[in-house]
Formats: C-alpha cells, structure tokens, sequence
C-alpha cells in the first residue's frame, strides 16, 4: 500500500524522548515544551507561543481568548475538516457557512457581501439581520496548506470589527507575501496531529503578538489555576497543556521543518508534470503571492476523465499493492449536528466536494510511487 500520509520520524526524536524517559520529565512541564515554543516563534515570528494537546483545542482556546461569545456567531468556511466547526461549538457559539474559492480557501467576496448586505454594524458589533445575533470573529482555514487571501480577508476584519483568528492546522511554513501563515490575523494555531507536516503525534499550538491573549490562553490551557500551590480555580479551565514528551517529539520535527518542505515541492512539480497530459485531471494550484507548504495534494476529477473521483478512489485502493487516497471532507453545512445553521450563496463547494481527491504526499514518498500512482490514475482513465 502506497499510503496518503504517513509520518516521518527522523532526527533527534529518539534523543529528545529518551532524556525525557531517563529524567522523568513525562508530564505538562519540561525543558522540551519550553524549547518547542521557543522554535515556534522563531520560525515563524510570533511573540508567543502556547503548546496545547492537539489543534482542535488550541482552536477552542484561541476562540475563545478572542472574546467569542455564546450566542455569538463566528464566520467559517463549511470546507474544512470538521474540527473547526467543533472549537465554534465548544464555545457555544455558531457557525455561519460561506463559500470556498477556486484554492478551496475562504470566497473572500461572498464574505464582504455577507457583511455588507446581510449584517448591520452597531456600537456592539456586527449584527446579523436574520438571527439578531452578533457576528464576533472570522476563522480563515488554509486549506491543504495552501494560505487564504489575508490582506483582503484582514481589511473586511477591520471594517467590521471582528476577530481574525487563523486555522493554520495545516499551514505550518506556509507563507503569504512573505509572511507566515497563522501570524497574520489577531491569533492563530497550527496543528502537530500525526498526518501533518511534521508532528509531535498529537498537539497544537496557538501563537499570537499579543501579549493579552496569549497569557489568557496559557492561563486557561492549564486549568485556570489562580493559585497552583492552594489548588485555587476562579474560573472554568482547560487540561489542554501538551506534555513534555509530545513537544520533544515535535521540537526534533521543528528541526526537519525546511526539509519536508523542499520534498513537498520537489514532489508536487513531479505530480505536476506527470499528470499535465492526463485528460480530465487537474493538480490543485495556488495563488502567485504565496509559497504553501503543500501540505497535501488535491486532484480535481472533472469531465473528460473515465471515472467519477468515487470510482476512481475505490480502483486505487485496489490496483496492484495499493493506492491510498481520500475524498475531500463532506461540508460541514450537511453534517448532521451542524445542518440548521445559516450558510450564504454555497455553490463551489459543492463542485470541489464531489471532485476533489488528495492523493499520496508522504515526506517519505518516492518518485517510483509517484510513478506507480500517476500510472494507475492514467490507466484508469482509459478504462472501458
């Protein structure tokens, strides 16, 4: 089996664990934790970084340290892993669904229209017409690593006074003009759950340049405590902290960070010139302003091709030792829990959501399995 994305284990990580092991430095506290979020700020420049457990509860915290109320309603794309709707949730507030672009990241014209025409702004903030409730913050999903328009998405922020917070989960290294991805909006958080760019196996991070919400989030990520010595708690808290294990996992990935990346690269050019001749496949691109981590790869299986992208998945899986892929999430608007609320002009979506397939994109990938992929998929396509 030729898998979609499998971690890659290397460096210091064995080193790092085993003197974690040896000193029993096991728990919330440790060297490692400290050293991991150091490496973060640095590689990114944020001021401040805070290890969580895992992205879902880094966004969660994020969410709520940016003031998002319940019964306040949080601007969202409904093509996202359904973790981000979660963390809406856990802050009993509601998503509102938009629209994807052609990069699959947030429609940002279908966004400022939605402000314009179906909001009103008040001395409280933004108001929605039809609910009476108050749109609070907006959370831009980098898609596969591939970043969001954020100078565009930072002005309608501004204009209408909401909180930009970034799901960077997948978007680690990833850069916009130059900047990166998850140190733009007012707070962000990136992902180290076992299939991503690099990993600690589970954890998060948010990371922020102020200072005010990064104590907030630390302060709440660690129970809340007041007083840590008399056991005081003067307010509901998070066992949310990542454990000196888990970061000294991740530090040794931080340090492989800049090469898995250049193999992304490196492999996407390859999809990208063995499957250009392919009739009704299409490589995911991205925008000229940024330099994605490529994270993970999409082919769209459009018109032209033998197969529906369903089809195509199942034949994969099947053809020869195997050819792991997986279809693009169902949107989070069809979702069962999320179904009632609001959603606004969805149309490419839904194109994207039946097209899309992520195909194998390990660091560890070769190119003889590119090959072995890139064949199956073009022999496919002639399939009768």
């Amino acid at each position: 089996m030729i898998p979609l994305s499998e971690p890659n284990i290397t460096g210091n990580a064995w080193k790092y664990v085993k003197e974690c092991l040896d000193t029993n430095w096991v728990g919330y506290f440790g060297k490692f934790i400290d050293k991991l979020e150091e490496e973060v700020c640095h590689y990114t420049g944020a001021k401040y970084a805070i290890a969580c457990i895992n992205g879902t509860s880094a966004l969660h915290l994020a969410l709520k340290v940016a003031g998002v109320q319940p019964t306040h309603e949080v601007i969202v794309p409904t093509l996202t892993f359904v973790a981000t709707i979660a963390a809406i949730r856990y802050n009993d507030a509601r998503p509102v669904f938009m629209d994807c672009d052609e990069y699959l990241n947030l429609d940002v014209g279908k966004v400022r229209r939605f402000c314009e025409e179906e909001c009103i702004k008040t001395p409280a903030g933004l108001k929605n017409k039809k609910t009476g409730r108050r749109v609070s913050a907006i959370v831009p999903v980098h898609i596969f690593g591939t970043p969001c328009k954020m100078s565009e998405l930072m002005e309608i922020a501004k204009e209408y006074d909401l909180m930009a917070v970034e799901d960077s989960a997948e978007a680690l290294g990833s850069t916009i003009d130059g900047r990166q991805a998850g140190t733009i909006g007012d707070i962000g958080i990136y992902s180290f759950s076992a299939n991503k760019l690099i990993t600690s196996a589970a954890g998060g991070v948010i990371v922020s340049d102020n200072k005010d919400l990064a104590e907030q989030a630390m302060y709440y990520a660690t129970i809340a405590k007041d007083d840590p010595i008399r056991y005081v708690h003067n307010n509901l808290g998070y066992n949310y902290r990542m454990s000196n294990v888990h970061a000294a996992i991740g530090l040794s990935q931080m340090e492989k960070l800049d090469e898995f990346i250049e193999i992304k690269k490196r492999n996407y050019t390859l999809y990208k010139e063995k499957l250009n001749d392919i009739k009704g496949i299409e490589l995911l691109g991205y925008p000229e302003n940024t330099d994605p981590n490529l994270w993970f790869y999409a082919i769209m299986v459009k018109e032209g091709y033998e197969l529906e992208r369903e089809q195509l998945m199942l034949k994969l899986a099947n053809e020869g030792i195997g050819i792991q892929t997986r279809p693009i999430w169902k949107l989070n608007h069809l979702q069962e829990p999320y179904g009632f609320y609001q959603r606004y002009e969805i149309q490419n979506a839904y194109k994207y959501w039946k097209q899309g397939l992520n195909i194998p994109c390990s660091t560890t990938l070769t190119e003889s399995q590119i090959d072995t992929t890139v064949s199956a998929i073009r022999k496919l396509g002639q399939w009768r």
